[in-house]
Formats: C-alpha cells, sequence, structure tokens
C-alpha cells in the first residue's frame, strides 16, 4: 500500500570520526529540524559516553582510573559491554573490548603509538594488560584492576545506529534507513510499501572485473555491518599491518578477507561479529557461524577474482528475499 502523504527526507551529520545519514518516512508538513538535532545529540551520547577519542567521556574515564577504583558506567555503555562480553566469550576470546593498548601499540587508535612492528618483550608485557576476562562488574561500576583500557570502536558505531533508530521509532517515525561509517539498519516500510534495499559489496574496487553477484539485502527489522582489509592499513618492511588485531596474539591478522559481512537483528551485534569473523578467519568464522545461526559472509581475493563464502543463515536470507 502506497502512503501519497509522506515523503522520504534524508538527513546526514557527522559523528565518531565519520558521517551519519538517515534516510525516513515523514509526513509531508513535519519539520525535520527536531529531528535532525535529536539524531545527533543522540549520538553525541553515544561519543560522550563511548568515546576513546574524548579524553572526557566516561570510557576514558575508566581507561585513567587508578587500580582498584569502582567506576559507575551509564546504562547505555553497560549494555554495550554486556553485548561485548558475550562475544567475546562465544568467539573464543576473537572478539574483545579491552584492546586498547594493543591497538595504540600497533599504531591505531586514539593514543596511537609510531607504527612500527613492537618488539616481542613489548608485546608480551602490553598484551598482559588486555583480556576480557578481567572485567568484574559491582552493581553499575565497573572495577578497573590496573592498565585495563577498553576500547568499543568495534561495536559502539553499531550501538549508535540502534540507538537512533529506537529514538525515531520513539518520535512516531514508522520507516528509516540508519548509516553511521557504513553500518546499516533499516526498519518499517518506504511509501510506495517496498522496504530499505542496500547493495553489499560485490568485488574490492580493484577486482572490479571479478563476476561476484551483487547481493541486495532488504533491511526491514536488520541491520548489516561489513569489517574487512580496505580499511586503517600501513606498511611496513614490505609487509601489510592490518588494524584488525587478534586478540589471542596480540598481533594484526594476516590474510584479512577483503570483506566480510554479517547480518543481524541489531546493527550492534552486526558491528561485532563483523570483527569476530574477520580475526577468526573464513574456515573459522563459517564454522561458528554456523553453530551460532550468524549471516555471514565471506569475500576473498583469488588469483581469478573474488570468491564469496555464505553461511547457510546468509544463504536462507537472500532465498527468502528473492521469493
Amino acid at each position: 500500500m502506497t502512503d501519497p502523504l509522506s515523503d522520504i527526507a534524508r538527513l546526514g551529520g557527522t559523528t565518531m570520526g565519520t558521517t551519519w545519514s538517515v534516510s525516513l518516512v515523514a509526513p509531508r508538513q513535519r519539520d525535520l529540524h527536531p529531528l535532525h538535532a535529536g539524531i545527533q545529540a543522540r549520538l553525541d551520547e553515544v561519543v560522550a559516553q563511548m568515546s576513546t577519542w574524548d579524553a572526557g567521556s566516561d570510557l576514558a574515564r575508566y581507561n585513567r582510573a587508578a587500580a582498584g577504583q569502582w567506576c559507575p558506567l551509564p546504562a547505555e555503555t553497560r549494555h554495550v559491554l554486556a553485548a561485548a562480553q558475550d562475544i567475546a566469550a562465544t568467539s573464543d576470546g576473537a572478539f574483545d573490548p579491552t584492546l586498547g593498548p594493543l591497538v595504540a601499540l600497533w599504531g591505531f587508535g586514539a593514543q596511537a603509538g609510531p607504527r612500527r612492528v613492537p618488539d616481542a618483550v613489548t608485546l608480551q608485557a602490553t598484551r598482559a594488560r588486555c583480556g576480557w576476562q578481567q572485567l568484574q562488574w559491582r552493581a553499575d561500576a565497573l572495577l578497573q584492576p590496573g592498565g585495563l583500557e577498553l576500547d568499543l570502536s568495534a561495536i559502539a558505531k553499531g550501538f549508535g545506529v540502534d540507538h537512533v533508530a529506537a529514538w525515531l521509532r520513539a518520535q512516531g517515525i514508522t520507516a528509516a534507513l540508519i548509516e553511521v561509517g557504513g553500518e546499516l539498519a533499516g526498519y518499517g516500510r518506504k511509501p510506495d510499501g517496498q522496504p530499505w534495499r542496500v547493495l553489499v559489496e560485490s568485488a574490492p574496487e580493484e577486482d572490479a572485473h571479478g563476476d561476484t553477484p551483487p547481493r541486495v539485502l532488504a533491511l526491514d527489522g536488520k541491520a548489516v555491518a561489513t569489517s574487512g582489509d580496505r580499511w586503517h592499513q600501513y606498511h611496513a618492511d614490505g609487509q601489510a599491518y592490518s588494524h584488525s588485531l587478534d586478540p589471542r596474539t596480540g598481533m594484526p591478522v594476516r590474510q584479512v578477507a577483503a570483506a566480510v559481512t554479517v547480518v543481524a537483528d541489531d546493527a550492534m551485534h552486526a558491528d561485532a561479529w563483523a570483527t569476530a569473523l574477520t580475526v577468526l578467519g573464513r574456515e573459522q568464522g563459517l564454522a561458528l557461524a554456523e553453530r551460532e545461526g550468524l549471516a555471514a559472509r565471506y569475500l576473498e581475493r583469488a588469483i581469478d577474482g573474488p570468491r564469496e563464502h555464505l553461511s547457510s543463515a546468509f544463504q536462507r536470507l537472500l532465498d527468502e528475499q528473492a521469493a
């Protein structure tokens, strides 16, 4: 059924060192300025709580806290950390929200050090400061055992998408497509009755001649996130070093897939699982995806062009949407 009284409005801005955009269905006469301001405010809340770049954020204050201090954290941050801990346990440590010191050691993130390969002693000492198993809660407070540094960059953007979606629903917006730095979630139908559709990349840019089929996903109550080797890497001594770090070794992941895409019920889980599956690699990652029912897609480079590998849940999603 079409809605002749509503239009699709498009809003956008900046947050978390990237951009955000929202397409939403609203009556033609609705003032969009409060909606734009509200979306920005929700994203600013996430930054104020979870940013490693904002020295005044709740997360930054926790990272600076003295050993033995119990640090109260807001409900939203506790929600994100609970999901992060669950994914860390389920992935056997391939995802770890306490990876901050290692991220900096390898030259990434807000506290980045020089971009060079660390020596074995420094690497081992830095690894000793990490470990999601060290997270201890008492009511709404998290213990700082000493030197532990949270880094939620692999899950906070996804949560930001969900935070905006929940707020828009509360404002009576019945359909929207929300994107923050490439993480997406959609709900409801456009005025013509169609769901929001997004294109999942079909090949790395340098392999555009490949014949990997384009994948179009309908997002009606679903979210999608993609991780891969295109973003944030550098070269030293002829070797490429990815920002995707394996918490189990403290080393950048070797042979990172060109893209790992995860579809989930919310963007927070899609975001974090895309990172975890990137770290695990295709063989272990798909095995975990099958075990956990995750809709996952690996796109890998090959001599004859990119190759696609889908979990059963991802294939079912495509089949259902094609029916």
